[in-house]
């Protein structure tokens, strides 16, 4: 089913989505250890209350990432509000900013295929060597704001290789 809405959103039950959300004028809100937690409860708390199987995800200081199973596709606009809600009313009690707009708006996209999967899988977590925060990919095992250490912890790091050999990163950046 379509809705009107910039960018346009395509919802279908059981579907994986890759989601990115980027905050207004890309403001680094997130710039602190405690900022990306909020946020990082937050997604824990919206994920458990919409049973949403997570796949992937980073946190950085102006914008996330996700890679999720929507069970109901038109819960996905909820679970995204929901998100922006809780992670803005959190980060605005800290800061005692109250009613200060965090989001801007939210892209996603239906993965494909398993090379579709994966090719997203390994953009969400090179994206902080993508953006700076670390230099080499293995330094990112080192970040508590990436699912990337959970993948290697359960498959191991050999596996993770593969992924990136098998899958090599496309970049998903969204231009003006």
């Amino acid at each position: 089913m379509y809705r009107k809405h910039h960018p346009l959103h395509f919802y279908r039950d059981g579907a994986i989505y890759f989601i990115t959300a980027r905050t207004i004028e890309k403001a680094k809100f997130f710039n602190a250890k405690e900022k990306k937690e909020i946020l990082r409860r937050a997604l824990r708390d919206v994920l458990k209350k919409y049973n949403y199987k997570f796949y992937a995800w980073v946190i950085l200081d102006n914008h996330y990432h996700l890679l999720v199973r929507a069970n109901k596709g038109e819960d996905l606009r909820y679970f995204i509000k929901d998100l922006h809600s809780l992670s803005a009313k959190k980060l605005n009690e800290l800061e005692n900013q109250a009613g200060r707009k965090i989001w801007f708006q939210y892209w996603d996209r239906c993965i494909r295929d398993e090379k579709d999967f994966f090719k997203h899988f390994n953009y969400i977590h090179h994206n902080l060597v993508k953006h700076g925060y670390f230099k080499w990919q293995e330094e990112v095992l080192q970040s508590p704001f990436c699912s990337y250490r959970q993948w290697a912890d359960k498959n191991g790091e050999e596996w993770l290789s593969s992924c990136f050999e098998r899958y090599p990163i496309k970049d998903f950046t969204v231009e003006k």
